[in-house]
């Protein structure tokens, strides 16, 4: 009998730490496929590296800097883009936008939102002044295709009024979904030469870069740090995500 309790307790012990074993195991599979989910969804529409004159000025050559880029083994795709703040006016429907020009060719080589929206980007042409706004953006706006909205440029002319903020009208081409609420509901996409033209800028902001190894982002920037020419600013897809990574 006594080896019978003994027995029977070494049983329960064993399954009490098989059991908390596996609970373990469950929740750290959980955790980290929650965390990939949420960084793919990011990764759909943020570039690995950034790099990008200061005060959202134009680089001073933005060439240049895309060929000594494209230099590093790891960089494997490049886009230039334009990035800057603004406000869409649908009526009396008001929202702050975070706005990024990009060259419909070349985004796929940076994110894989061209993937998914490649027909709707080739909407983007230089000259016709379209938008591709976020799903949740659009629908708070309550705008569809074809619909016309108001891009409203924090830096305007100065009259003897005072600064008057730029006003251009602006056609929906399409939208998209990135599954991601943050960027579903403020960005807006257009072609870059209309970026630069409403926010009077000389070229782009800045350059985009896709890496072979996510991973390596942050090594990767320090080495161009060091390589490229002029002063510019670089941040990784693990800065611009500090809250979740």
């Amino acid at each position: 009998r006594r080896n019978g309790f003994i027995s029977f307790i070494s049983g329960v012990s064993m399954l009490g730490i098989a059991l908390g074993v596996a609970a373990l195991i469950i929740v750290l599979s959980v955790m980290n496929g929650f965390q990939r989910d949420v960084r793919d969804r990011m990764l759909s529409v943020v570039s690995h590296i950034e790099i990008f004159a200061p005060q959202g000025a134009a680089l001073t050559d933005a060439a240049r800097t895309l060929a000594e880029a494209k230099k590093n083994p790891q960089v494997i795709g490049a886009a230039p883009f334009v990035a800057a703040q603004a406000l869409l006016a649908r009526g009396e429907d008001m929202k702050g936008a975070l706005v990024r020009g990009i060259d419909p060719a070349l985004e796929g080589a940076v994110t894989d939102l061209a993937a998914t929206n490649d027909e709707v980007l080739k909407q983007l042409v230089p000259g016709e002044f379209r938008v591709v706004l976020g799903v949740e953006l659009a629908k708070s706006l309550g705008v569809r295709v074809g619909d016309a909205v108001t891009l409203i440029a924090p830096a305007g002319q100065v009259t003897p009024a005072g600064v008057v903020p730029r006003l251009k009208q602006m056609t929906v081409a399409g939208t998209f979904d990135s599954g991601h609420y943050e960027y579903d509901s403020a960005l807006v996409l257009m072609h870059h030469e209309d970026a630069q033209r409403i926010f009077r800028l000389e070229g782009p902001t800045g350059v985009r870069l896709k890496l072979k190894d996510l991973h390596q982002a942050r090594e990767v920037a320090q080495e161009l740090a060091g390589s490229l020419s002029g002063d510019l600013l670089i941040r990784d897809w693990t800065q611009q995500n500090r809250t979740w990574f």
